[in-house]
């Protein structure tokens, strides 16, 4: 079992950053992908970046490649999302999630998932 729960999102406006954090509690031991999705009105949820939580590997979409960058603290078991350069198309709902195993970019390979944070981003 898994507990999720992210924080920092907001209100930003175009060009500024925000930094995600998701906290996580439990068996985080055998988690395999720490990943982020987002998932705006109207569109279906979508990947946006993943870290393995041991090693190095890290994935993004190309949507963001560049603008964003995930990292993490073991020892706090915390994966962070740093957002930079963002526009009214990063505006959605983002969601840490866990894997065990399977496709880091596929949202049916998640096993746990928080409760989601809003990012608005206004002109």
């Amino acid at each position: 079992q898994v507990q999720l729960v992210e924080s920092g999102g907001g209100l930003v406006q175009v060009g500024g950053s925000l930094r995600l954090s998701c906290a996580a509690s439990g068996r985080t031991f055998s988690s395999y992908f720490m990943g982020w999705f987002r998932q705006a009105p109207g569109k279906e949820r979508e990947f946006v970046a993943a870290i393995r939580w041991s090693g190095d590997n890290t994935y993004y979409a190309d949507s963001v490649k560049g603008r964003f960058i995930i990292d993490r603290d073991n020892a706090k078991n915390t994966v962070y999302l740093q957002m930079n350069s963002l526009n009214p198309e990063y505006t959605a709902v983002y969601y840490c999630a866990v894997s065990r195993a399977g496709a880091y970019g596929t949202s049916g390979s998640y096993n746990y998932w928080g409760q989601g944070t809003q990012v608005t981003v206004s002109s």
